[in-house]
C-alpha cells in the first residue's frame, strides 16, 4: 500500500485532499489494519509463535508418541517391582520424557503427544483384566500415585512450556 504525498492512500480515489493537511489517513496510522501492509507483525506479548509443521518435526512427534508408550509399559512394570524407589523412578522417567519433549520441539505439543500416549496405554494397561484375575497395575496406592502423579508432572510440564518467555535476555532490570 503506498501512501500519496498528500497523506491519503494512492488508490482512494480523493487524491490526498480528505487529509490534505500533513495528517495521516487511518489505513497507514499502524492500527489494527497496519497488519495488512505486509511488514511483519510480531506476536504479543506470552504468546509464543507457532513452529512450523515440518517433515522432520513430525517424525520427531512419532518419536515422542513411540517413547510414550514404552516408558508407559515400562513404568507399570518398575513402580510395582521395587516400590517406594520403583515409583520414583518410573516418575522420574515420565518427567524426563515431558521435560525433554517440550525442549526438544520447544512447544508445549512436546509435552502432549508423549502424554496422551503414555495416559493412553497407562489406562489400556489398567483396564486390561485376565479372567484369571491378573493385570499389570497392583491393588495399592503406589499405582494410583503413578497413575495420577504422572498427569500432574504432564500438566506441570505443558503450562511451563506455555509460561516460558521467547526471546527475553537475562540481564538488568531497565537497561
Amino acid at each position: 500500500m503506498s501512501t500519496a504525498k498528500g497523506g491519503g492512500t494512492a488508490g482512494d480515489g480523493k487524491g490526498g485532499a480528505a487529509s490534505g493537511k500533513g495528517k495521516r489517513s487511518r489505513a497507514v496510522s499502524g492500527g489494527a489494519s497496519g497488519a495488512r501492509s505486509g511488514a511483519p507483525v510480531p506476536p504479543p506479548a506470552g504468546v509464543a509463535p507457532s513452529a512450523p509443521l515440518t517433515a522432520g518435526r513430525i517424525g520427531l512427534y512419532v518419536l515422542l508418541l513411540v517413547v510414550g508408550v514404552l516408558v508407559a509399559g515400562a513404568g507399570t512394570l518398575v513402580q510395582a517391582a521395587w516400590f517406594p524407589g520403583g515409583l520414583v523412578l518410573a516418575l522420574g522417567g515420565v518427567g524426563g520424557l515431558f521435560y525433554g519433549g517440550a525442549r526438544a520441539t520447544g512447544t508445549s505439543a512436546g509435552v502432549l503427544v508423549p502424554g496422551a500416549a503414555w495416559l493412553v496405554t497407562v489406562f489400556l494397561l489398567l483396564s486390561n483384566v485376565r479372567p484369571e484375575g491378573d493385570f499389570l497395575f497392583g491393588a495399592g496406592l503406589g499405582s494410583y500415585i503413578f497413575l495420577l502423579g504422572g498427569i500432574v508432572v504432564a500438566v506441570i510440564c505443558a503450562t511451563a512450556t506455555q509460561l516460558r518467555p521467547m526471546g527475553v535476555r537475562h540481564g538488568r532490570v531497565g537497561g
